[in-house]
Order: C-alpha cells, then structure tokens, then sequence
C-alpha cells in the first residue's frame, strides 16, 4: 500500500528544479516585459487589397494613355463633314471656309474656332459646329433673311438683312421684297440707323398689309427720344399697292398703328399718317 506524502496531493509533487506556489528560484526575473499589440484584426488584410486596387487602376489608366496615343490620332480621325441649312450659299463653300482637313485628329478640331471661319461667309448670320465621335463634324447654318432691295447706280439691286448686310446682288428686284430708298450703298448700310428703323417697321406690320408694301423711305428727326440706334427718332414712310401712302413715324405702338390703319384703309384715303400716337391725319 503506498501512501501520500505528508503535506502533499496525491501525484503533485513537484520535480526537482520546480518553482513551487510563489516561491521562485535564485536570479529569477521579477518583472515580465508586455507583449508588443497586435494590429486590429484584418488591418494588414485590408490594406493589400487597397494598395492592389490603386496600382491595378493606375496601371490601367497608363494602359488606356499609352492606347490613345498610339492609336487615338490615327482612329478617332475626320472622316466626314456635314452642312446644313443653307439655301443661298454652297455646302462646297461652307466645308472650304470651315477648313477642316478630313484626316485631321478629332481631339485637334476647335469647334469655336471652326464657327468663327464659317460666319466670315457673307450669307451666313450664325453657324453651330458638333464633334460627333469618333469621326464626323456637323456644321448647322443659319443663313441671313434679306428684307428689302436697294437699287445700285447699274440697275442691280442687293438685298440687305435687317442689319443692312448685303446678302445678295441680283439684276432684278424679287417682287416680294419692298424698295429701300436711300442714297446709301454698300457697306454704308451696315448698322444704319434707316435700315434698322425700316426693318423693324416692316417686321411689325399686319401680314395683309406688308405685302402690299412697295416701297419704304426713311428721314432722320433730330431731338428724337429714342434711344440705342434709334437715339435719332426714325421717321418710317410706306408707299403701298394703289400710290396709298402710310406715314408710320418710328417703330413704336406698332399694335394701335395696325389697328387705326386697318380702319382708315377701308374708306379709300391715299395719305395716312399715324406717327404721333391717338392722332390720325388723312387726306
């Protein structure tokens, strides 16, 4: 029979060199350094994906520059251009003045500077120019109106646009357009005072009665009170179908005109004038 030493449990007797509860041997440490802290848990998993997810995008974007170097230049190239809206001046006209080579990088097309050129042309009053991608440029004209003729010293006749620009220089004067008497020609009739004040009487005229106009005449009166370009008031004389004759003033209350016009017209009299507002004369 074998007993448990005295003092001791059974089978824990410590083995030799043993510390035993808290006694400790000769030289042993008193103090137990802390362990370095570890990182939060998936920190260092996080930041591998980041970092592969940077490089893998930049290595893309120097792929995709590298590419449009390469190839951009010779793929996205002009390869055709388109005109619009013309009626007096030429397609042919309009891509030579836009200069656009075809071959020409789409990237390198100055869509603005491409405009201005193609406005130079006489005819037109604006132009609009689209990149389409990946090879075309559309170019939508808008051409100027021609309202009146001005007969030349050689017979001819140019058709001015409200501005006084001359559209165009024919032989015969179209039947729908009104006579524009003034000693004035050419260039001279750009940004005329006359031709504005003309123009802007005839846009505010009845239909019916605009298309009986056959000529129109304009005399300056000083001490006006307009202002812009009518700063000189305009005095606006119409001569229509039958020798009738309209003296519209300036372009103002252009709706009470038409009305009192519409009246007095009906009851046969040659000579209106309806320049000075709520007073009519008529013989």
């Amino acid at each position: 029979m074998t007993g448990a030493a005295p003092g001791g449990a059974p089978g824990s007797a410590p083995g030799p060199g043993s510390a035993s509860g808290s006694a400790q041997g000769p030289g042993a440490a008193t103090d137990v350094a802390p362990a370095a802290a570890a990182p939060p848990p998936g920190r260092a998993r996080r930041r591998i994906p980041w970092r592969t997810r940077f490089f893998a995008l930049a290595g893309v974007a120097v792929v995709a520059g590298a590419a449009w170097l390469l190839l951009g230049n010779r793929v996205f190239v002009v390869r055709s251009v388109s005109v619009t809206g013309t009626h007096l001046v030429s397609t042919a006209e309009v891509i030579d003045t836009a200069d656009v080579p075809l071959g020409t990088p789409l990237s390198r097309v100055d869509a603005g500077a491409v405009t201005k050129r193609v406005e130079t042309i006489r005819q037109v009053a604006s132009a609009t120019v689209t990149l389409d991608w990946p090879d075309h440029v559309a170019i939508a004209v808008t051409e100027r109106v021609p309202v009146m003729a001005v007969r030349m010293a050689n017979g001819s006749y140019d058709l001015v646009d409200p501005s006084g620009v001359i559209v165009l220089s024919v032989t015969a004067k179209p039947a729908r357009l009104p006579l524009f008497t003034t000693p004035l020609s050419g260039a001279a009739l750009r940004a005329d005072p006359g031709v504005g004040a003309a123009s802007a009487v005839l846009a505010e005229l009845a239909p019916a009665l605009a298309r009986t106009v056959s000529s129109v005449s304009v005399a300056p009166l000083p001490g006006g009170s307009g202002s812009g370009a009518f700063a000189e008031s305009q005095q606006v004389t119409l001569s229509i179908k039958g020798g009738k004759t309209i003296v519209w003033g300036d372009p103002s209350n252009a709706a009470a005109k038409n009305r009192e016009l519409e009246i007095l017209l009906r009851n046969g009299v040659s000579y209106v004038n309806v320049s000075a507002p709520g007073t009519v004369i008529t013989r």
